[in-house]
């Protein structure tokens, strides 16, 4: 088969520009469509910002306002093969004028619901969507995650929606993809509403601790430590050993330390203890020296020392970009492709630099007439995934692939159980937390799979597991880097038992380079890559990312790298393996960090809820308990706005409140003077108030408000009741990639524990029933 570029045009917006991004690293030809002053982001941080979000791309110059470009711009999509659509939920665009382009639609509340045109920000979102509820401190105002994450996960759904609909386009017409960057956040907060939604329960913001596990942030003698005591009996023997070897272990060695119980009742006591063993040393060497025990721990670097990281440098995964004569470092992509390509380097387009693209005329390859369209079929109907994945970060990513379409086949064992199952502390169940069934956590992540129990430490466990292979198109896995090629069943045997197989693995720090033994967890991988450091009010005031951000960042990047390396076999015929380091997948989701440090010399650190380009934009507390608004004033419109709603119509033309600069150097009188305002009202009346004006504002919500209060997710019917066999009739977070505005891609609850293990071997291995009697005999099959 021969292999053919990709063309995607560009309308880009903050939401947008990650997705152009990453199918850019995916080897896709994409068009940016700017402006005659070019795009926005031309104008921020010396242009640094422009080259991270659009080095690699081809520049198109067109006047909207214009007729003759508006027909430009119809007969550049008319050749496309993606539309990425960032422009106003309420604004027209070409797309629906043409039937190849994927239409992808990415706006901060989706294109329906009674919110679609409130204005927004990243803070808007970040605070809508439930992100900001789940970080800081209990004490003081949310704080939102630094690099615009809240954009991030919007545009990495975008650029799985755009690979959703270029399979879907193969068997019908181009579908319209609809991304709410709202929804994208709310699906990607771990046990945010899933603590309301199993156990009645709101978790107030964690601070520097994690609210499941042993984990949290640490003071070292030389800056920051994340870390913990894992999630295995053995994790606590060795902390113990090495502590009492140091002579540190002051009443740990007692023996009511051994019941896990004891030790989650009385963490705050064990922690303090391991601060004390953990300030006497500097991060690195205390990180690599628990490294070496097969301990969880990481030093938090900033993105600085994140330029330096040995497992980065060691394979590649930073790129140069290129603008003119300059070359500056910047982050490379979430993983390599295809079949283990690099990026080694990007160029900045000038600006109009391909305006000979508008009279080129391109055929569209790819698409089916619509008279032999498959009414009802999903995008990966047909698919087969071997689930080999645990705890959060893998079966994220399978599920994505599940909720559309694709026969997941989640292999579980007795012996080796998913976490989320039993571990009490992550179980989230109303009843016992004994019960594998019922765990809330692990229901939530694994809808639309079939589980089948395997015990994959006998040699007739792995047979019966190569024959699954063997009928797969896609194989993942997020064990540690070793453990399936201990297995026997490595890249090559996989390719052996099936050639064209995609096998995606997604360990902590990836199969080759230095530390790809390193133990990790979501909060090593956030506190590796400048996340943590980055997230708090000041350098001596770091509050950190507690909550799975991580692991959901992984999961995304290795949805995105399936369907990639599924579109890829399509076209050449060749499946490959992805070697996806959930390291590198956080990293690449780190903005403009780097590129600011190596471009213009400016090293980021935490700055709390401020902007640089606008104030202000912050927190602002509102009437009742803990709860809040953020504002952000992004130009003298929404100051008007915000001055007349305060009632301080003296400040609305003043000289010394004109640029955000100047009302930043007041910010403390500004603060006071909406905070007088704020805290009387209820959030949702400063919210309604502040969008009427036209001024982005959100109310800070919960898991409670998400699933209660928001009127805008319950008219889009994001939270779908489904039944469970064992745990009743529960509420499931929705998908966040709309296809053809479908509301719901949960068909089916998540599996009883081996609940399917008997048709599998029967429908798709055509395994006969004394087959399958003798390896349940033989306790192959529990």
């Amino acid at each position: 088969m021969a292999e053919s570029t990709v063309r995607v045009v560009e309308l880009s917006s903050p939401f947008t520009r990650f997705a152009g991004r990453i199918l850019v690293g995916l080897g896709y030809e994409v068009i940016l469509v700017e402006p005659p002053d070019g795009d926005p982001a031309r104008r921020e941080l010396d242009g640094y910002a422009f080259a991270h979000w659009h080095a690699g791309k081809r520049s198109v110059v067109l006047d909207l306002a214009a007729q003759d470009d508006r027909d430009a711009l119809e007969r550049l999509v008319a050749g496309a093969d993606i539309l990425l659509d960032g422009t106003d939920a309420r604004s027209e665009t070409p797309a629906a004028q043409h039937d190849s382009p994927v239409h992808v639609r990415v706006t901060p509340f989706g294109v329906s619901g009674p919110h679609s045109s409130w204005a927004a920000t990243n803070l808007t979102v970040a605070a809508m969507g439930g992100m900001m509820a789940q970080v800081g401190t209990p004490d003081a105002p949310p704080l939102c995650l630094p690099e615009g994450q809240a954009e991030q996960l919007a545009g990495v759904n975008a650029a799985i929606g755009a690979l959703l609909g270029l399979r879907a386009r193969r068997f019908g017409p181009a579908p319209f993809v609809d991304i709410s960057a709202q929804e994208c956040v709310a699906a990607s907060l771990e046990a945010g509403a899933l603590a309301y939604l199993h156990e009645d329960r709101v978790p107030g913001r964690p601070g520097r601790v994690h609210p499941l596990v042993p984990h949290g942030l640490f003071t070292a003698a030389d800056g920051f430590l994340g870390g913990g005591l894992g999630g295995s009996p053995r994790m606590w023997d060795e902390t113990l050993r090495w502590l009492i070897e140091e002579g540190a272990q002051e009443d740990l060695d007692d023996p009511r330390w051994r019941d896990p119980v004891e030790r989650k009742i009385h963490q705050d006591h064990i922690f303090a203890v391991l601060q004390r063993f953990l300030a006497k040393w500097p991060k690195e060497e205390f990180a690599v020296r628990a490294q070496e025990r097969k301990l969880p721990w990481a030093a938090v670097d900033g993105p600085a020392e994140l330029l330096v990281n040995p497992q980065l440098n060691d394979r590649d995964f930073f790129l140069d970009v290129v603008s003119g004569d300059e070359v500056t470092r910047d982050l490379g992509f979430g993983f390599a492709f295809p079949e283990g390509r690099r990026v080694r380097e990007l160029v900045v387009p000038r600006l109009g630099a391909d305006q000979s693209l508008i009279s080129e005329k391109r055929t569209v390859t790819g698409s089916f007439p619509k008279q032999e369209a498959q009414s009802g079929r999903r995008s990966l109907d047909g698919i087969r995934v071997l689930d080999l994945t645990w705890v959060l970060a893998g079966p994220y990513c399978t599920r994505i692939l599940a909720d559309h379409g694709a026969e997941v086949i989640k292999v579980e064992s007795l012996g080796r159980p998913d976490p989320t199952r039993f571990s009490p502390a992550m179980h989230l169940s109303r009843g016992p937390h004994d019960d594998p069934d019922t765990s809330g956590y692990f229901n939530d992540v694994n809808r639309n799979k079939r589980s089948i129990t395997l015990d994959t430490r006998t040699p007739e466990g792995l047979a019966v597991l190569a024959d699954l292979i063997a009928a797969s198109d896609v194989v993942i896995e997020n064990f540690s880097s070793s453990v399936l090629k201990k297995m026997g069943l490595g890249y090559q045997r996989l390719r052996e038992l099936r050639p064209d197989i995609v096998y995606v693995s997604m360990s902590g720090m990836g199969h080759t380079g230095p530390r790809s033994s390193w133990v990790s967890y979501a909060d090593i991988v956030s506190a590796s890559t400048g996340l943590t450091a980055l997230t708090g009010w000041d350098a001596d005031d770091v509050v950190g990312v507690i909550y799975g951000h991580g692991d959901i960042v992984a999961g995304l990047q290795a949805a995105t790298a399936t369907l990639a390396a599924l579109e890829h076999r399509d076209r050449t015929g060749r499946g490959q393996h992805v070697d996806l380091s959930q390291l590198e997948a956080m990293a690449a989701h780190m903005g403009t960090a780097v590129i600011r440090s190596t471009g213009t010399g400016q090293v980021p650190e935490p700055k709390g809820n401020t902007e640089d380009a606008w104030s202000p934009h912050g927190v602002f507390r509102c009437l009742g308990s803990d709860r809040w608004v953020t504002i952000a004033v992004r130009h003298e419109a929404d100051w008007l706005a915000l001055c007349e709603l305060i009632e301080r119509p003296e400040w609305a033309d003043a000289d010394e409140f004109r640029t955000a600069e100047q009302r930043r150097a007041r910010d403390s009188e500004i603060t006071a003077a909406i905070t007088a305002w704020t805290r009387t009202l209820p959030v949702q009346t400063v919210t309604e108030a502040l969008q009427g004006a036209g001024v982005p504002a959100g109310s800070v919500q919960d898991g409670r408000d998400l699933v209660e209060s928001d009127v805008h997710l319950r008219a889009r019917g994001f939270y779908v009741r489904r039944a469970h066999p064992r745990a009743g009739t529960f509420l499931h977070e929705g998908a966040p990639v709309r296809m053809n505005r479908t509301v719901s891609e949960i068909r089916t609850a998540a599996p009883l524990l081996g609940a399917d293990t008997d048709a599998v071997l029967h429908d798709v291995l055509r395994y006969p029933p004394d087959r399958i009697a003798q390896l349940r005999a033989a306790s192959i099959l529990s």
